[in-house]
């Protein structure tokens, strides 16, 4: 089994950009994951994130999780939970307009640090998918301009902590899915894994590294590149040691965007691949994918194809 692809940032801007380049294209087109590091934000920054995430989940979250344990009667499971997932989670949301400062519990500091970590990823992100841009051929500031709509494209964070678990057979961290949106950047724990993904037919694990960043590709992009570039299912186990920590920031496109595969990828198609992928407004995949999130991807695709024929 070939390794999980670990790309480091800092060999574009030398003789290795060409080989650098490949590797970023290869992983878009067989793993739909892959890790960066040397990506220009401070590794001290990136501490300091984890910390007050840690801290936060502690002082604010933890004893809640338990109570919903209890309340669910999750803790001596006995048959497999199909329904749920084993996650405390709150979302922050970033763009078009921010929400970091209603969300209750935080303290200053980490309020001020997760704005901070926002403008870092969005410059990451946009970053990356001008490096998408130039391997599919498109002209650089293409796939923002697609995620535009008429506001910008929509940005958020979820951050998770999965707690240990003492039935790990029983229910998943989180279930198994495609990510419905744009490009993925996740600060996960340095320590504690558990992210996997499915690749021909088989779940690899995702490895933890500190200071990295896990990049995934989400439905929008295999539409727009035509399904050169793949979104990937991908769950998180349960352990039983240790708390893992999960930062996942979604850049998506804006919810009046008009998805659809690019024509400069298009033309170069064999005939029967040139019509696979319906053009769509992004919020109406979203609301199709709330019902669907835990299903496979192509029946959404069909459904979103059937609806513009219509």
């Amino acid at each position: 089994m070939a390794t999980f692809p670990v790309i480091n940032l800092e060999k574009l801007n030398g003789p290795e950009r060409s080989r650098t380049m490949d590797k970023i294209n290869d992983a878009c087109e067989n793993w739909g994951f892959f890790q960066v590091l040397n990506h220009g934000i401070p590794h001290d920054f990136l501490d300091t994130v984890e910390r007050l995430t840690k801290e936060h989940y502690k002082k604010c979250m933890e004893q809640r999780f338990k109570e919903l344990v209890a309340s669910k009667a999750l803790e001596g499971l006995q048959a497999e939970v199909t329904d749920m997932d084993w996650e405390s989670t709150f979302f922050i949301r970033h763009l078009p307009q921010s929400n970091v400062t209603e969300i209750p519990d935080l303290t200053d500091e980490y309020r001020n640090v997760m704005k901070e970590f926002a403008v870092k990823l969005e410059n990451l992100a946009e970053e990356l998918l001008d490096l998408l841009c130039e391997n599919l051929g498109l002209e650089k500031g293409y796939l923002k301009k697609a995620f535009n709509g008429s506001k910008g494209p929509t940005f958020g964070t979820k951050v998770s902590n999965y707690p240990p678990c003492p039935t790990p057979d029983k229910i998943k961290g989180l279930r198994a899915h495609t990510d419905a949106g744009g490009i993925i950047l996740l600060f996960q724990d340095p320590i504690v894994g558990g992210l996997q993904i499915l690749k021909n037919g088989e779940w690899v694990d995702v490895p933890p590294m500190r200071h990295s960043f896990v990049i995934n590709l989400g439905d929008q992009l295999e539409v727009i590149s035509n399904g050169r570039y793949r979104s990937v299912e991908h769950r998180v186990m349960t352990q039983t040691q240790g708390s893992r920590m999960s930062i996942a920031s979604f850049y998506n496109p804006g919810s009046d965007a008009i998805i659809y595969p690019a024509p400069a990828v298009v033309e170069n198609e064999a005939e029967e691949k040139k019509e696979w992928y319906p053009k769509f407004v992004f919020e109406d995949y979203m609301k199709l994918y709330a019902g669907m999130k835990f299903q496979a991807k192509e029946p959404r695709f069909e459904a979103m194809k059937a609806t513009a024929t219509a």
